[in-house]
C-alpha cells in the first residue's frame, strides 16, 4: 500500500462481512450476558449476544433476531440501532454495530447454535454488570461499551 508520503509499505488486513452485537435487556431490566471460551484470548470470555453478518441475513436488523435466537433463544419486540464502530482498526475492516433489544419473548422455533459454540447464558443487574468491569470479570470492549451505553441510559 501507498503511505501519505508516497512511500511503500505493507500492511496485512483481515477483511470482514460485518457484525452486530445485542444490548439485550429484560423485562426486569437486567442485561442477558453469555460466557464462552475464546480461542484467540486462550480464556473464557463474558460478552454479549453478537455474531457475524452472513449470507443467512438480508441486512443487519435480520443479523440481530437471528442471533439472538441462536445464542439466547429470545426474540425481541423491540430493536434500535445504536451506532456502529470499527472493532480493531489496526488490522481488521470489521465495522460492528451495536443494538438494543427489548420486550424479549421466548423464541418458538430455536435456530441451531454454531458448530463448536457452547454458551452459559445468564442475566445481570446494571450494578453487577458494572462491578464485573471493575473486577475484570468482563474485559470485552464491545460488552463493556454496552454496558456504559446502559448506565448513561438511565441518567
Amino acid at each position: 500500500m501507498e503511505l501519505p508520503n508516497g512511500q511503500l509499505a505493507f500492511r496485512e488486513i483481515v477483511h470482514h462481512s460485518g457484525a452486530v452485537a445485542i444490548l439485550a435487556l429484560t423485562r426486569d431490566n437486567k442485561i442477558i450476558l453469555e460466557k464462552q471460551w475464546r480461542a484467540p484470548a486462550e480464556t473464557t470470555t463474558i460478552e454479549i449476544p453478537a455474531g457475524k453478518v452472513d449470507q443467512r441475513d438480508s441486512n443487519f436488523h435480520h443479523a440481530v433476531i437471528r442471533e439472538l435466537n441462536e445464542e439466547i433463544r429470545y426474540v425481541p419486540q423491540k430493536v434500535r440501532a445504536l451506532y456502529g464502530f470499527y472493532t480493531s482498526v489496526g488490522f481488521s475492516d470489521e465495522y460492528m454495530r451495536l443494538y438494543l433489544a427489548t420486550d424479549l419473548e421466548p423464541v418458538k422455533n430455536q435456530l441451531p447454535r454454531d458448530k463448536g459454540e457452547f454458551l452459559e447464558i445468564f442475566e445481570k443487574t446494571l450494578d453487577e454488570a458494572i462491578q464485573m468491569i471493575a473486577n475484570g470479570e468482563i474485559r470485552d470492549a464491545k460488552t463493556i461499551m454496552a454496558i456504559q451505553y446502559w448506565q448513561l441510559m438511565q441518567k
